[in-house]
């Protein structure tokens, strides 16, 4: 007799309680793919929350919200005869093996940027009309430009050296520079952009993710205006009351913790 493993115990258990809640529960009969968006979004975005602060235990927790997530859904494409989730598995499982030919065909990769290129080329040939057709149109813009300069690279589309990048974050910084001085406005924006983008770029080329760079700046910022915050409470003060000269002695308090 087959022996299952721990780990198929695991998922059939959260499969066959997806089964009974749907069946029982007044709210989980009710959702629809529709009505889980939203919640699968959060759910990803406390994901990476967990991650940036490198919260194991709630890395864990995170995880396993996101794989009711698929389960449902996998679930309610049953409902439909759609599908269901050892169809979203095997298809997984499929498209995995197509596309790393180095591991379960004869294919040869030297190193990593091998890998991605062949990625990117299987996906051509599966019927994408473009490289950067898979990135998602509601991805977050910073996200986005990531993942095009990671698709476009995966083709050959790059630059070859980090200083050539930042001579382009240079020259477009001096272009938004000459809109903002002729306060052109409609040319500032697209300057602008033009200047988060080649910094993303360089970014990229110096192994930076941009996104968690500027998740953890936003996060250091809250720390230490709330820092300030607590200290003008202490005084009795209202923020709007101290001069910038007495906010700076809490905020390099702050940047010292």
């Amino acid at each position: 007799m087959t022996q299952i493993s721990p780990r198929a115990q695991a998922f059939e258990r959260l499969a066959t309680i997806m089964d009974e809640l749907r069946a029982q529960c007044p709210w989980d009969m009710k959702q629809t793919m529709e009505s889980l968006r939203h919640l699968t979004i959060e759910e990803t975005f406390e994901l990476t929350d967990s991650i940036i602060e490198n919260d194991l235990p709630e890395i864990k927790k995170e995880l396993g919200d996101i794989m009711l997530h698929l389960v449902f859904y996998a679930k309610i494409a049953s409902e439909k005869k759609a599908f269901d989730i050892a169809d979203v598995i095997n298809a997984q499982c499929e498209k995995l093996i197509y596309r790393h030919p180095h591991i379960y065909g004869d294919v040869k990769v030297q190193n990593e940027e091998d890998v991605k290129r062949n990625w990117e080329q299987l996906k051509l040939k599966e019927g994408n009309k473009s490289v950067l057709g898979g990135v998602p149109k509601s991805l977050p813009a910073m996200i986005k430009a990531m993942r095009i300069q990671e698709k476009a690279r995966g083709v050959g589309f790059d630059w070859e050296e980090p200083h050539q990048v930042w001579e382009k974050v240079q020259e477009e910084i001096a272009e938004f520079k000459e809109a903002s001085d002729n306060n052109d406005q409609k040319h500032m924006e697209s300057e602008f952009g033009d200047v988060l983008f080649s910094l993303i770029n360089y970014a990229r080329f110096k192994n930076i993710n941009a996104e968690e760079a500027l998740e953890r700046t936003n996060k250091k910022f809250i720390y230490r205006f709330q820092y300030l915050e607590e200290a003008a409470r202490k005084l009795g003060k209202n923020l709007s009351d101290m001069t910038l000269a007495e906010m700076d002695v809490y905020w390099n308090e702050a940047k010292k913790n």
